[in-house]
Protein backbone atom coordinates (compact mmCIF):
# COMPACT_ATOMS: atom_id res chain seq x y z
CA UNK A 1 0.00 0.00 0.00
CA UNK A 2 1.32 3.26 -1.04
CA UNK A 3 -0.81 5.53 -1.03
CA UNK A 4 -4.12 6.56 1.02
CA UNK A 5 -7.29 8.47 1.16
CA UNK A 6 -8.09 10.02 4.59
CA UNK A 7 -11.23 11.72 6.63
CA UNK A 8 -9.49 13.88 8.89
CA UNK A 9 -12.20 14.78 11.62
CA UNK A 10 -12.89 17.93 13.05
CA UNK A 11 -12.88 18.38 17.03
CA UNK A 12 -14.47 20.36 19.70
CA UNK A 13 -11.55 21.52 22.34
CA UNK A 14 -12.35 22.14 26.02
CA UNK A 15 -16.41 21.24 26.27
CA UNK A 16 -17.06 23.69 28.19
CA UNK A 17 -15.30 22.76 31.66
CA UNK A 18 -12.15 21.08 30.17
CA UNK A 19 -10.34 23.75 28.95
CA UNK A 20 -6.94 23.13 27.34
CA UNK A 21 -7.82 19.27 28.69
CA UNK A 22 -11.03 17.55 26.97
CA UNK A 23 -11.41 17.11 23.48
CA UNK A 24 -14.06 15.28 21.36
CA UNK A 25 -14.43 13.74 17.60
CA UNK A 26 -17.04 14.78 15.22
CA UNK A 27 -18.17 12.34 12.47
CA UNK A 28 -19.59 14.85 9.58
CA UNK A 29 -17.31 17.57 9.61
CA UNK A 30 -13.44 16.94 8.66
CA UNK A 31 -10.86 17.20 5.60
CA UNK A 32 -9.85 14.82 3.13
CA UNK A 33 -6.36 14.34 2.63
CA UNK A 34 -4.20 11.83 -0.05
CA UNK A 35 -1.04 10.82 1.65
CA UNK A 36 1.27 8.76 -0.34
CA UNK A 37 4.91 7.30 -0.60
CA UNK A 38 7.71 9.01 -2.18
CA UNK A 39 11.18 7.77 -3.38
CA UNK A 40 12.29 11.19 -2.49
CA UNK A 41 13.10 11.94 1.35
CA UNK A 42 11.15 14.59 3.29
CA UNK A 43 7.69 16.08 3.17
CA UNK A 44 5.91 17.23 0.37
CA UNK A 45 2.67 19.35 0.13
CA UNK A 46 1.67 19.04 -3.33
CA UNK A 47 -1.80 20.29 -3.59
CA UNK A 48 -3.75 22.52 -0.68
CA UNK A 49 -7.60 23.47 -1.93
CA UNK A 50 -9.94 25.13 -0.15
CA UNK A 51 -8.04 27.16 1.87
CA UNK A 52 -5.44 30.13 1.62
CA UNK A 53 -2.84 28.53 3.68
CA UNK A 54 1.21 27.72 2.98
CA UNK A 55 2.48 24.81 0.98
CA UNK A 56 5.78 25.07 2.07
CA UNK A 57 7.07 22.22 4.61
CA UNK A 58 8.10 24.29 7.36
CA UNK A 59 4.64 26.31 6.89
CA UNK A 60 2.25 24.29 6.81
CA UNK A 61 1.23 21.88 10.08
CA UNK A 62 0.72 19.28 8.17
CA UNK A 63 4.48 19.55 6.82
CA UNK A 64 5.72 20.03 10.30
CA UNK A 65 3.60 17.58 11.95
CA UNK A 66 4.61 14.92 9.43
CA UNK A 67 8.28 15.87 9.77
CA UNK A 68 8.64 15.72 13.73
CA UNK A 69 7.22 11.71 12.88
CA UNK A 70 9.79 11.23 10.49
CA UNK A 71 12.85 12.53 12.31
CA UNK A 72 11.94 9.52 14.97
CA UNK A 73 11.93 6.70 12.16
CA UNK A 74 14.93 5.87 9.65
CA UNK A 75 13.39 5.57 6.17
CA UNK A 76 15.02 6.02 3.26
CA UNK A 77 11.85 7.54 1.68
CA UNK A 78 9.53 10.24 1.67
CA UNK A 79 5.60 11.31 1.61
CA UNK A 80 3.75 13.84 -0.49
CA UNK A 81 0.37 15.34 0.82
CA UNK A 82 -2.54 16.64 -0.93
CA UNK A 83 -4.92 18.23 1.67
CA UNK A 84 -8.50 19.31 1.03
CA UNK A 85 -9.70 21.86 3.38
CA UNK A 86 -13.49 21.61 4.59
CA UNK A 87 -12.64 22.77 7.83
CA UNK A 88 -12.57 26.92 7.89
CA UNK A 89 -9.40 27.96 9.56
CA UNK A 90 -9.89 29.97 12.55
CA UNK A 91 -13.55 28.43 13.03
CA UNK A 92 -12.94 26.61 16.35
CA UNK A 93 -13.49 23.10 15.08
CA UNK A 94 -10.35 22.04 14.97
CA UNK A 95 -8.99 23.01 11.25
CA UNK A 96 -5.46 22.77 11.98
CA UNK A 97 -5.51 19.73 14.39
CA UNK A 98 -7.18 17.64 11.29
CA UNK A 99 -4.31 18.25 9.40
CA UNK A 100 -1.47 16.97 11.86
CA UNK A 101 -3.19 14.66 13.16
CA UNK A 102 -4.09 13.32 9.28
CA UNK A 103 -1.06 13.50 8.30
CA UNK A 104 0.83 11.47 11.25
CA UNK A 105 -2.39 9.02 11.37
CA UNK A 106 -1.83 7.98 7.51
CA UNK A 107 1.83 8.21 7.26
CA UNK A 108 1.79 5.86 10.10
CA UNK A 109 -0.83 3.21 8.22
CA UNK A 110 1.37 3.65 4.97
CA UNK A 111 4.15 2.17 7.78
CA UNK A 112 2.36 -0.50 8.97
CA UNK A 113 1.69 1.20 11.97
CA UNK A 114 4.71 1.45 14.30
CA UNK A 115 3.12 4.01 16.66
CA UNK A 116 -0.04 3.29 18.78
CA UNK A 117 -2.46 6.42 18.17
CA UNK A 118 -1.54 7.71 21.39
CA UNK A 119 2.28 7.75 20.19
CA UNK A 120 1.18 9.87 17.55
CA UNK A 121 -0.35 12.75 19.56
CA UNK A 122 3.39 14.35 20.42
CA UNK A 123 4.51 14.21 16.91
CA UNK A 124 0.78 15.86 15.50
CA UNK A 125 1.31 18.69 18.63
CA UNK A 126 4.27 19.89 16.75
CA UNK A 127 2.09 21.17 13.78
CA UNK A 128 -0.29 22.86 16.45
CA UNK A 129 2.72 24.89 18.16
CA UNK A 130 3.31 25.90 14.35
CA UNK A 131 -0.28 26.96 14.54
CA UNK A 132 -1.08 28.59 17.83
CA UNK A 133 1.96 28.56 19.53
CA UNK A 134 1.23 26.20 21.96
CA UNK A 135 1.58 22.03 21.53
CA UNK A 136 -1.78 21.48 23.12
CA UNK A 137 -3.42 18.41 22.50
CA UNK A 138 -7.00 18.65 23.24
CA UNK A 139 -7.66 18.77 19.59
CA UNK A 140 -5.36 15.96 17.87
CA UNK A 141 -6.13 13.52 20.69
CA UNK A 142 -9.48 13.28 19.72
CA UNK A 143 -8.45 13.25 16.05
CA UNK A 144 -6.53 10.25 16.83
CA UNK A 145 -7.73 8.16 19.00
CA UNK A 146 -11.88 9.37 18.58
CA UNK A 147 -14.55 10.03 21.23
CA UNK A 148 -14.09 11.90 23.96
CA UNK A 149 -10.30 12.10 25.30
CA UNK A 150 -9.01 13.62 28.63
CA UNK A 151 -5.18 15.17 28.50
CA UNK A 152 -4.57 14.43 32.62
CA UNK A 153 -1.31 15.56 32.13
CA UNK A 154 1.50 16.98 29.29
CA UNK A 155 4.48 15.93 31.68
CA UNK A 156 4.86 13.87 31.14
CA UNK A 157 1.76 13.23 28.60
CA UNK A 158 -1.22 11.21 29.68
CA UNK A 159 -4.03 11.11 27.38
CA UNK A 160 -7.26 8.71 28.41
CA UNK A 161 -9.55 8.17 26.05
CA UNK A 162 -13.34 8.52 27.71
CA UNK A 163 -16.40 6.29 26.51
CA UNK A 164 -19.32 8.09 24.51
CA UNK A 165 -22.68 7.44 25.33
CA UNK A 166 -24.42 5.86 22.37
CA UNK A 167 -27.28 8.91 21.84
CA UNK A 168 -24.52 11.68 22.13
CA UNK A 169 -25.43 14.47 19.49
CA UNK A 170 -23.18 17.49 18.74
CA UNK A 171 -24.43 20.15 16.94
CA UNK A 172 -22.10 22.94 15.70
CA UNK A 173 -22.54 26.65 14.33
CA UNK A 174 -19.74 28.84 12.96
CA UNK A 175 -20.99 32.05 12.62
CA UNK A 176 -19.03 34.00 9.88
CA UNK A 177 -16.87 36.41 12.27
CA UNK A 178 -13.00 36.31 13.03
CA UNK A 179 -11.75 35.63 16.32
CA UNK A 180 -8.23 35.48 16.83
CA UNK A 181 -6.98 32.99 18.74
CA UNK A 182 -4.55 35.37 19.91
CA UNK A 183 -7.46 37.65 20.96
CA UNK A 184 -9.44 34.78 22.65
CA UNK A 185 -6.35 34.04 24.96
CA UNK A 186 -5.44 38.10 25.99
CA UNK A 187 -8.76 37.74 27.91
CA UNK A 188 -8.21 34.82 29.99
CA UNK A 189 -6.95 35.41 33.68
CA UNK A 190 -3.66 33.89 35.01
CA UNK A 191 -5.26 33.53 38.25
CA UNK A 192 -8.32 32.49 39.14
CA UNK A 193 -10.13 32.04 42.98
CA UNK A 194 -10.81 29.04 44.91
CA UNK A 195 -14.26 29.39 44.74
CA UNK A 196 -14.16 29.22 41.07
CA UNK A 197 -11.36 26.49 40.94
CA UNK A 198 -13.38 23.70 42.37
CA UNK A 199 -16.95 24.42 41.02
CA UNK A 200 -14.58 24.07 37.64
CA UNK A 201 -13.39 20.51 39.32
CA UNK A 202 -16.48 19.40 40.37
CA UNK A 203 -18.14 19.51 36.81
CA UNK A 204 -15.15 18.50 34.79
CA UNK A 205 -15.59 15.11 37.19
CA UNK A 206 -19.39 15.30 36.93
CA UNK A 207 -18.88 15.43 32.97
CA UNK A 208 -16.44 12.63 32.90
CA UNK A 209 -18.99 10.76 35.34
CA UNK A 210 -21.96 11.06 33.50
CA UNK A 211 -19.70 10.08 30.27
CA UNK A 212 -18.58 6.81 31.57
CA UNK A 213 -22.03 5.92 32.96
CA UNK A 214 -24.54 7.24 30.02
CA UNK A 215 -26.16 9.65 32.39
CA UNK A 216 -27.34 12.44 29.69
CA UNK A 217 -28.71 14.50 32.85
CA UNK A 218 -25.55 14.59 34.65
CA UNK A 219 -23.93 15.87 31.43
CA UNK A 220 -25.56 18.34 31.04
CA UNK A 221 -25.56 19.49 34.59
CA UNK A 222 -22.05 19.34 34.49
CA UNK A 223 -21.52 21.09 31.00
CA UNK A 224 -20.84 24.89 32.34
CA UNK A 225 -17.72 26.63 32.38
CA UNK A 226 -17.07 28.89 35.28
CA UNK A 227 -13.32 30.54 34.12
CA UNK A 228 -13.06 30.82 30.37
CA UNK A 229 -16.58 31.04 28.68
CA UNK A 230 -17.31 34.29 31.06
CA UNK A 231 -14.25 36.29 29.46
CA UNK A 232 -14.56 34.33 25.94
CA UNK A 233 -17.96 35.28 24.83
CA UNK A 234 -18.18 39.05 24.76
CA UNK A 235 -15.63 38.33 21.35
CA UNK A 236 -18.90 36.23 19.65
CA UNK A 237 -21.75 38.21 19.00
CA UNK A 238 -25.32 36.90 20.19
CA UNK A 239 -23.36 33.80 22.62
CA UNK A 240 -25.48 33.77 25.66
CA UNK A 241 -29.01 33.84 22.90
CA UNK A 242 -27.62 31.06 21.38
CA UNK A 243 -26.77 29.53 23.99
CA UNK A 244 -29.88 30.04 26.12
CA UNK A 245 -32.18 28.82 22.97
CA UNK A 246 -30.56 25.71 22.38
CA UNK A 247 -30.59 24.65 26.00
CA UNK A 248 -34.41 26.26 26.23
CA UNK A 249 -34.66 23.59 23.34
CA UNK A 250 -33.98 20.55 24.93
CA UNK A 251 -30.17 20.55 24.55
CA UNK A 252 -28.11 19.24 27.12
CA UNK A 253 -25.80 22.11 27.38
CA UNK A 254 -24.01 24.38 25.19
CA UNK A 255 -20.76 26.23 25.22
CA UNK A 256 -17.64 27.71 23.23
CA UNK A 257 -16.05 25.51 20.59
CA UNK A 258 -12.40 25.66 21.09
CA UNK A 259 -11.79 29.32 21.35
CA UNK A 260 -14.60 30.45 19.31
CA UNK A 261 -16.29 31.91 16.82
CA UNK A 262 -18.15 28.51 16.87
CA UNK A 263 -20.54 27.49 19.69
CA UNK A 264 -21.27 23.57 20.28
CA UNK A 265 -24.34 22.40 22.15
CA UNK A 266 -24.35 18.46 23.13
CA UNK A 267 -28.13 16.62 22.65
CA UNK A 268 -29.53 13.05 23.09
CA UNK A 269 -30.31 12.00 20.04
CA UNK A 270 -30.09 13.22 16.32
CA UNK A 271 -33.74 14.08 16.08
CA UNK A 272 -33.10 16.59 19.41
CA UNK A 273 -29.53 17.90 17.77
CA UNK A 274 -31.40 18.91 14.37
CA UNK A 275 -34.02 20.84 16.29
CA UNK A 276 -31.11 22.80 18.04
CA UNK A 277 -29.51 23.10 15.22
CA UNK A 278 -33.02 24.97 13.42
CA UNK A 279 -33.26 27.32 16.53
CA UNK A 280 -29.01 28.05 16.94
CA UNK A 281 -29.44 29.29 13.00
CA UNK A 282 -32.73 31.26 13.58
CA UNK A 283 -31.12 32.95 16.21
CA UNK A 284 -28.03 34.18 14.05
CA UNK A 285 -30.38 34.94 11.09
CA UNK A 286 -32.10 37.63 13.65
CA UNK A 287 -28.92 39.43 14.32
CA UNK A 288 -28.11 38.93 10.15
CA UNK A 289 -25.11 37.02 10.66
CA UNK A 290 -24.30 34.62 8.09
CA UNK A 291 -23.49 30.45 9.49
CA UNK A 292 -22.64 27.19 8.53
CA UNK A 293 -24.47 24.49 10.69
CA UNK A 294 -23.48 20.99 11.87
CA UNK A 295 -25.18 18.00 12.94
CA UNK A 296 -22.91 15.01 13.63
CA UNK A 297 -22.94 11.98 15.69
CA UNK A 298 -19.80 11.63 17.85
CA UNK A 299 -16.64 9.77 16.27
CA UNK A 300 -15.59 7.41 18.09
CA UNK A 301 -12.82 6.40 16.40
CA UNK A 302 -10.80 9.27 14.65
CA UNK A 303 -9.40 9.61 11.47
CA UNK A 304 -10.35 6.51 8.92
CA UNK A 305 -9.74 5.72 5.66
CA UNK A 306 -12.55 6.50 2.98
Amino acid sequence: MNELRIFAPATIANVSCGFDALGLCLDTVGDEMVIRKTDEKGIKISKLVGQDLPVETEKNVAGVAGMAMLNKLHISHGFEIEIYKNIKAGSGIGSSAASSAGTVWAMNELLGKPFSAKELVPFAMQGEKLASGTAHADNVAPALIGGFTLVRSYKPLDIIKIPTPDELYATVIHPQIEVKTSDSRSVLKENITLKKSIIQTGNLGGLISGLYTSDYNLIGRSLHDEIVEPLRSILIPGFNEVKENAIECGALGAGISGSGPSIFALSKGEKMAENVAYVMSETFKKLNIDYDVHVSKINTNGCRII
